[in-house]
């Protein structure tokens, strides 16, 4: 049997308020909830956006350790995500927007290497990967 990544379950809990989830991690907990206009109160970030900020915060990071490790002058990193979903086929496809962009000018072979290295961010690895969610009562 593989053995877990965290070793602590993250909790989540939903009431009779419609939506609003409070999800509890190793050292807080964080409200989610779904928009005003599909009945929620907009109090915490929807799954799809919980979703996106998992990428963005993967990213930044492991862009900021391979950075730090070249000695490269790169103050600042900014990212931004969304994501569109079709049928294709019959097939539910998701294709997620991401852009990086620096506050300077970076050269081209900084960019080729930086764009291989966004995408070996572990969160990049797992939503390309194959997934199995086992769900039990």
């Amino acid at each position: 049997m593989m053995e877990d990544l965290f070793e602590n379950d993250i909790l989540g809990h939903i009431g009779t308020q419609k939506y609003l989830c409070t999800i509890t991690w190793r050292n807080g907990q964080f409200l989610m909830d779904e928009p005003e206009n599909v009945g929620g109160k907009d109090l915490g970030m929807d799954p799809f956006s919980t979703l996106l900020a998992s990428l963005a915060g993967c990213t930044l990071s492991t862009l900021r350790m391979y950075i730090d490790r070249k000695e490269w002058i790169i103050p600042e990193i900014n990212i931004s995500l969304n994501l569109y979903q079709e049928t294709i086929d019959g097939e539910l496809a998701t294709t997620v927007r991401r852009n990086i962009f620096f506050s300077e000018e970076i050269s081209t072979e900084q960019k080729d290497r930086l764009l291989i290295i966004a995408d070996k961010c572990p969160i990049s690895k797992l939503l390309k990967g194959k997934i199995t969610i086992n769900t039990s009562l």
